[in-house]
């Protein structure tokens, strides 16, 4: 069973690094085939959990048969009740259950944020829904709900307030998070709430030159703070105001153009993904989720697409960065991450934006993740390394080097990438 361990999550009481993919569309554009290949790539890829929203749309339905919907006449009080194999909530079902044979958890966005923001999921119908929700899903210890959908808090936080306690009275054994708007995080509303068990935030999509598009905005309060793309940032304020695990539930995805809008704009890289990985991690996040920008929606060629999308799902699946998230699970699970505490202030000195080092230690265990590969000196350090290496965090290849008398380290020099984690032991 998934619990919640201080600022980390615990399977079966061993430490469980969550790594998720974002698979929004996932029960409305798959057929039950296609998921299965989905679900068995991802598994190998070394994910262990797939976001995914059980309603997107109020007329979500399944894409073999489009009078399988979600709700009767739309209404999330009358969920579909066919109990035949074959309908909407049958097919979520076998999905979750093919999940859990694999080894994956199953993050289940309840509704899409813009359906609360219309008020067709409200606090006179939620109950229903819940109701139903719970009576399908509470006996799957591998099932974790998440409330909002790319949607502020603020916009209805009773409702929200309601589902979550709902939630945690009568399907206790599963965990409630929130997935937020663009550049907010759960903590700006729910911080300290007991049916809140982890934060999440979305650091998003825009590049620094975007801190405002005009007509539409990712987070215009001025009292709220934003942050660019330094994601880490969001670990940081979410480790001072609660002591729950968070961690970022939407980076910039990768192949998705900046600020989303405009094709024109560059495209996210895996280079770039693999950045707000590492950062958030080394600053304390719990786990990382990724995202690519055909396999959210599932495009395929001839639907039409969203995002300026150029590849189709399946070509998508095997892209450079859903393939290299694997290593900073793997890496970190053998540094014992959930001994390690984020400390920066052990650097000499520090940069600003790119060249920011974020470093996690423990007491035998030191990350430090630089993304322009340069020169890094520490200061002071808890322990004497014994042993030093360079960690490609686009390869998993590790480059062994010495620990050094002075602190300062000199990353090697490859072709492309120039990210490196450097990683020194208190014993070999």
């Amino acid at each position: 069973m998934l619990k919640v361990k201080g600022r980390h999550f615990e399977l079966n009481g061993k430490p469980f690094f969550y790594l998720a993919d974002t698979a929004w569309l996932l029960f409305s554009k798959l057929t039950l085939e296609e998921t299965k290949r989905y679900l068995e790539t991802r598994a190998a890829q070394g994910f262990n959990v797939i976001h995914a929203t059980l309603v997107h749309h109020r007329d979500y339905h399944l894409c073999e048969d489009a009078g399988r919907t979600a709700l009767q006449d739309n209404d999330f009080a009358r969920p579909s009740m066919d109990r035949d194999g074959q309908g909407y909530w049958d097919r979520v079902e076998e999905v979750v259950k093919e999940a859990g044979r694999l080894g994956l958890h199953m993050g289940l966005v309840l509704s899409w944020g813009t359906l609360v923001q219309s008020g067709a999921l409200n606090t006179e119908n939620c109950t229903a829904y819940l109701r139903h929700i719970v009576s399908r899903f509470s006996s799957y210890d591998h099932v974790i709900y998440i409330l909002g959908g790319d949607i502020r808090g603020s916009v209805n936080p009773q409702l929200y307030r309601t589902m979550g306690r709902y939630l945690k009275a009568h399907s206790p054994n599963q965990l409630v998070g929130y997935h937020p708007f663009g550049r907010c995080s759960s903590s700006l509303w729910f911080r300290g709430e007991a049916w809140l068990d982890f934060h999440m935030f979305q650091s998003g999509h825009r590049d620094r030159s975007q801190r405002t598009l005009g007509a539409w905005d990712d987070n215009p309060v001025p009292e709220e703070e934003w942050f660019g793309e330094e994601n880490w940032k969001y670990v940081e304020r979410d480790r001072a105001w609660d002591d729950k695990p968070t961690l970022d539930g939407e980076p910039s995805y990768e192949g998705i153009p900046h600020g989303l809008h405009d094709p024109l704009r560059p495209y996210w890289t895996a280079r770039e993904v693999r950045r707000y990985c590492w950062w958030s991690l080394l600053s304390g996040a719990a786990g990382f989720t990724y995202g690519h920008n055909a396999t959210m929606q599932f495009y395929r060629k001839g639907d039409e697409g969203s995002y300026g999308v150029r590849e189709t799902w399946q070509e998508a699946l095997m892209a450079p960065g859903a393939g290299q998230m694997r290593f900073a699970r793997e890496l970190l699970e053998k540094c014992h991450f959930e001994e390690g505490v984020p400390r920066p202030d052990l650097l000499l000195e520090n940069g600003e934006e790119d060249t920011y080092v974020p470093v996690l230690a423990s007491d035998d265990a030191i990350l430090a993740y630089s993304y322009p590969g340069t020169e890094i000196q520490f200061g002071s350090l808890p322990f004497t390394p014994v042993s030093a290496c360079f960690f490609d965090p686009a390869s998993g290849d590790i480059v062994r080097t010495a620990a050094t008398s002075d602190g300062r380290y000199r990353f090697p020099k490859r072709a492309g990438d120039t990210d490196w984690v450097l990683v020194l032991k208190a014993r070999i």
